[in-house]
């Protein structure tokens, strides 16, 4: 689904990701993990086009999408949640999936004025839509809440639901458990075996806790110090000397040549 390519990101020092290269199969569930400053979450941005690159190259079912902008790699089916979610937290939940929905007639002006009729029909099918997303999530009991009051494990779920909104082949989940109780990271857990077993989406998670990466993911990337330290299954992973010494031994290990 995803190839990255030697790809480098800086912010105007020393390479913040360097030189990293993996792929995330389509159909899978793949984590990628690492200590705290390990560029996770760079990696994520250089992905879904948030950051630019300083080399190398990215890849969306093998066509290039290096050059393009986030909302350009979200047409194309690119999604992404955020650690801190971003929601629009003066509108309901309903209101917040209706806004993340893929709607062209309704994003064209022209549509809007001079068609209303299929303007008014489509808007008709995306609130239907939230509805079906607002049950799937199991989240009816806020459904007409602003999203700005709700709890930071309902945000996450709704942060979620955003991004199913748009129909995405591949979503990166940034940390989607941190910070929310067991009961809903297990809600959260289903719904992504859910959706990956019956719907074949593909998911690449950045998460710290390995009991709950060996849940879900069927293979791990690891990086550490903004480079690619391995890749694995998480049984391989767990029992690695390097791992162990990124994670528990001050982020110095061996690097990969």
């Amino acid at each position: 689904m995803i190839s990255v390519e030697h790809v480098k990101v800086s912010y105007g020092g020393p390479n913040v990701v360097d030189d990293v290269s993996f792929d995330i199969p389509a159909g899978r569930i793949t984590g990628l993990i690492g200590p705290n400053g390990a560029g996770k979450t760079t990696m994520f941005n250089a992905i879904a086009g948030h950051v630019a690159l300083a080399g190398g190259r990215i890849l969306l079912e093998g066509k290039e999408i290096t050059g393009l902008q986030p909302h350009e790699r979200a047409t194309r089916g690119l999604a992404r949640t955020f650690q801190i979610p971003h929601e629009f937290s003066q509108l309901t939940v309903i209101e917040n999936f209706m806004a993340a929905a893929a709607t062209p007639i309704g994003e064209n002006v022209f549509n809007v004025i001079f068609r209303r009729g299929r303007f008014a029909a489509e808007e008709e099918a995306t609130y239907r839509a939230a509805r079906d997303m607002v049950s799937f999530l199991e989240i009816d009991q806020v459904k007409d809440e602003k999203a700005g009051n709700l709890s930071g494990g309902q945000k996450k779920l709704l942060e979620l639901g955003r991004a199913l909104m748009r129909k995405p082949k591949i979503i990166l989940l940034d940390e989607i458990g941190a910070g929310i109780n067991r009961t809903l990271l297990a809600k959260i857990s289903d719904k992504i075996l859910l959706l990956n077993k019956e719907q074949g989406l593909t998911f690449c998670l950045i998460e710290h806790d390995l009991d709950y990466v060996s849940k879900l993911c069927d293979e791990v990337i690891v990086m550490a110090q903004g480079t690619l330290l391995m890749e694995g299954t998480v049984d391989a992973v767990r029992q690695d000397a390097r791992v162990i010494e990124a994670y528990f031994g001050g982020g110095k290990y061996e690097a990969r040549p």
